[in-house]
């Protein structure tokens, strides 16, 4: 928790008025109690209260003057601003990105890669009748743009599962001389051109019914699974008059999936295997929703509105980064899905962060019983 600088969640809770007329219950012990759910798997707000309740001497010390009443927690929730949770996320990860900004991704880039992906979170129309998808269904949609050093996400929308990928671009603004790693279901040349006047380049697969005009094509090695590089421009009048610049089109054999892949790029000076592997980076985004899908709680909600399901949401994620922080910090062994296994079995250890999480091996001569004399 000493990563959430009081007086940076005072002013956050300033902004947003979060603690107008709050006693005793106010925004950390509520960040407190939605951490302590996310890295321990709570089920429900029942077994919050009851778990943290069974530390009364840990809650005080940590600043709760009253026993927790779930109530109370389900009320903070469902009123208070969401935004006020996004913005202190978003104040972590800038300091999360700073750490991983050396990161290795095995190109020879130093431009900033980003990947950009949505993913579903399906939940039942009876309790969340305002997140309406289908005729039986309801869901909600997380846009993510996920810095791939780290990886990191920087940008997450939260939007109704019915909104197309697409329309997602047009609330983005484009950082130049850095690449985008997009799907094919991303592919709108009017919008990637807003990424080109950006000063930035694209990475995406084209679609099948692509008409590309070829004006050269340059060498390849077909050692590496290069089947061709080409520089041409859009065959079409309306998509060439959306997108007017030329495009790079290189084909690209996958010996892991053995598919072809066919990739656009606005990009080209960098080497043709570099777009492909560009690509293939893509896949850290689906590895990122599978990892927050598995390890914390966002596809089971202690709150039925939209409020509460934000909050839930972006807590989720500054726990993501928290954990992020501490690993590059501390240079932890292994994996952050370790240290969060670790943290998950001592929500109230009393030691250092780095005693606890730090891999320590044992010391033959700390074993043996103090009352056994050594022959040697």
């Amino acid at each position: 928790m000493d990563l959430v600088h009081r007086q940076t969640l005072e002013r956050l809770v300033q902004r947003y008025g979060a603690e107008t007329r709050v006693r005793h219950f106010g925004c950390r012990q509520q960040l407190i109690c939605m951490i302590f759910a996310q890295l321990t798997w709570r089920e429900s707000l029942r077994d919050i209260e009851a778990c943290l309740n069974a530390n009364p001497e840990t809650l005080y010390h940590l600043g709760f003057r009253e026993p927790l009443a779930r109530a109370t927690l389900a009320e903070a929730n469902e009123q208070r601003d969401w935004r006020l949770w996004r913005d202190l996320a978003l104040g972590l990860i800038v300091q999360a990105r700073r750490l991983y900004a050396d990161e290795p991704l095995g190109l020879e880039l130093g431009n900033t890669i980003y990947a950009l992906d949505s993913t579903t979170i399906d939940l039942s129309l009876t309790l969340f009748p305002w997140a309406d998808f289908r005729s039986t269904k309801a869901g909600i949609k997380l846009h993510t743009q996920l810095d791939l050093r780290g990886p990191i996400p920087v940008v997450i929308d939260i939007t109704a599962a019915r909104q197309h990928d697409v329309r997602w671009l047009d609330e983005l603004l484009f950082e130049a001389a850095a690449f985008y790693v997009l799907d094919r279901g991303y592919v709108d040349f009017a919008r990637l051109a807003r990424i080109a006047q950006a000063g930035a380049f694209f990475v995406t697969r084209a679609k099948d019914n692509l008409r590309f005009t070829r004006q050269r094509s340059l060498p390849v090695s077909f050692a590496a699974g290069l089947c061709s590089d080409q520089i041409g421009n859009l065959t079409q009048a309306t998509s060439r008059a959306a997108f007017p610049w030329p495009l790079r089109r290189g084909r690209y054999f996958d010996v892991e999936t053995k598919r072809h892949l066919v990739c656009l790029s606005n990009n080209l000076q960098i080497p043709a295997l570099s777009v492909a592997r560009l690509y293939k980076l893509r896949w850290q985004v689906e590895l990122f929703f599978r990892w927050i899908k598995q390890n914390l709680r966002i596809k089971h909600f202690f709150g039925n509105s939209g409020n509460a399901v934000r909050t839930q949401i972006w807590i989720a994620v500054t726990v993501y980064v928290m954990i992020a922080i501490l690993h590059k910090e501390l240079k932890l062994p292994g994996t952050l899905h370790r240290t969060l296994q670790i943290l998950s079995v001592h929500p109230f250890e009393k030691a250092t962060l780095h005693e606890l999480l730090t891999e320590i091996s044992p010391n033959p001569l700390m074993m043996t019983s103090s009352n056994q004399l050594t022959l040697w």
